[in-house]
C-alpha cells in the first residue's frame, strides 16, 4: 500500500502529498485513471489525475447551490460514481439531494430538496441523508437513502 494523494487534514490542491483532504469518504475512478474524491468536510468534488495531481472539480463553501462547479456548494458530500459519458454523481448528503456534475463542470440536482420521505421525480423527491451513489448500464441511479433506510432508484437516462 502506499499514498497517492494527501497528508494531514485540511484543504490543499497540489501535487501527491502536498495535498490535503478532510473526512475523504469515497472514491471512484474514469477510464482514462482519474480518481474522484468525496471530500466531505471540505464540501468539494477533488479530482486526483494519473500523475497525482490534486485539483477542485466542484464545491467550495458549505451550503446548496447548482451552477459552475467552483462557485456550486455542497454540504458533506458522502458519494461519487461515474458514468460513461464523464457525468460525476455526488450523493449530497446534509443537502438531501443527488447531484451531478456534468463534463463541462455544470452542477445540477437531480433528486431531492428538503428532508423526508417522498417518491417523485426531480425536486419533488424527498431523500433523508443520501450517503452512496451507484448507476447500472441503462443509466439508472441507485442512491443509498440512509436515514430513511431504503435504497431509491432514480430512473434517469445520462444523454
Amino acid at each position: 500500500m502506499s499514498t497517492l494523494a494527501g497528508s494531514t487534514v485540511g484543504f490543499r490542491d497540489g501535487s501527491g502529498t502536498s495535498a490535503q483532504f478532510s473526512y475523504p469518504s469515497d472514491v471512484a475512478l474514469d477510464a482514462e485513471g482519474n480518481v474522484y474524491v468525496a471530500d466531505s468536510n471540505n464540501n468539494r468534488i477533488r479530482k486526483i489525475s494519473p500523475e497525482g495531481l490534486v485539483s477542485t472539480l466542484a464545491g467550495g463553501a458549505v451550503g446548496f447551490r447548482d451552477g459552475d462547479g467552483r462557485l456550486a456548494q455542497f454540504s458533506y458530500p458522502s458519494g461519487v460514481a461515474l458514468d460513461a459519458e464523464g457525468n460525476v454523481y455526488v450523493a449530497d448528503s446534509n443537502n438531501n439531494r443527488t447531484r451531478k456534475i456534468s463534463p463541462e463542470g455544470l452542477v445540477s440536482t437531480l433528486a431531492g430538496s428538503t428532508v423526508g420521505f417522498r417518491d417523485g421525480s426531480g425536486r419533488s423527491a424527498q431523500l433523508n441523508t443520501p450517503s452512496g451513489v451507484a448507476l447500472d448500464a441503462a443509466g439508472n441511479v441507485y442512491v443509498a437513502d440512509w436515514q430513511n433506510h431504503l435504497i431509491r432508484e432514480i430512473e434517469y437516462k445520462f444523454p
